[in-house]
């Protein structure tokens, strides 16, 4: 959907003119900006500090939205799947867009991870130790698995993360 118009008058005309959707930066300055396709403003228009807290990382491995992702140095931070069979795979944030390996994905520290399903709203959700990158409702319990509760689920497709450090079962 196009941004929404507006009328302004510039050298003695009147014009249309497109609001302002994402920024650009201080070339923006003084610009009316208008809500994007989900109703929100999007994180560019906001300042430094405010909105999500979220860091752009190369992906070693193809990402599916919704993902539970883990960051390791290769030659530079990369960013994968996150495991709770494997001890230092714990999750550190989830991803909202699907990113091929090798291109930069948004990963998300903290908020509502809405790209879920399934999902029985109020359950805790921990890291799964059965399937890379996806949660669980039960807990691992197998000797080396990581106990790491992510988050509880707050609709049948939306976890609220605050994700906890992992416990390696014995």
């Amino acid at each position: 959907m196009p941004a929404k118009k507006y009328l302004s008058h510039a050298s003695g005309r009147i014009q249309e003119v497109a609001a302002t959707v994402t920024s650009t930066g201080a070339g923006d300055d003084g610009k009316i900006v208008a809500l994007d396709a989900t109703g929100r403003l999007d994180a560019s228009i906001m300042p430094v500090g405010l909105g999500a807290d979220t860091a752009s990382i190369v992906a070693s491995e193809n990402l599916a939205a919704g993902d539970y992702v883990n960051i390791w140095d290769s030659t530079g931070a990369k960013v994968r799947k996150a495991d709770a069979a494997t001890a230092g795979k714990e999750a550190v944030g989830f991803v909202l867009a699907a990113v091929t390996s090798g291109q930069s994905a948004t990963v998300y520290f903290e908020g509502q991870n809405t790209q879920k399903t399934g999902l029985t709203p109020g359950s805790r959700q921990y890291l799964s130790a059965a399937t890379p990158g996806a949660t669980a409702a039960t807990a691992p319990s197998a000797t080396g698995n990581v106990v790491q509760l992510l988050g509880v689920a707050v609709s049948s497709t939306s976890i609220s993360t605050e994700i906890e450090d992992g416990i390696v079962l014995a």
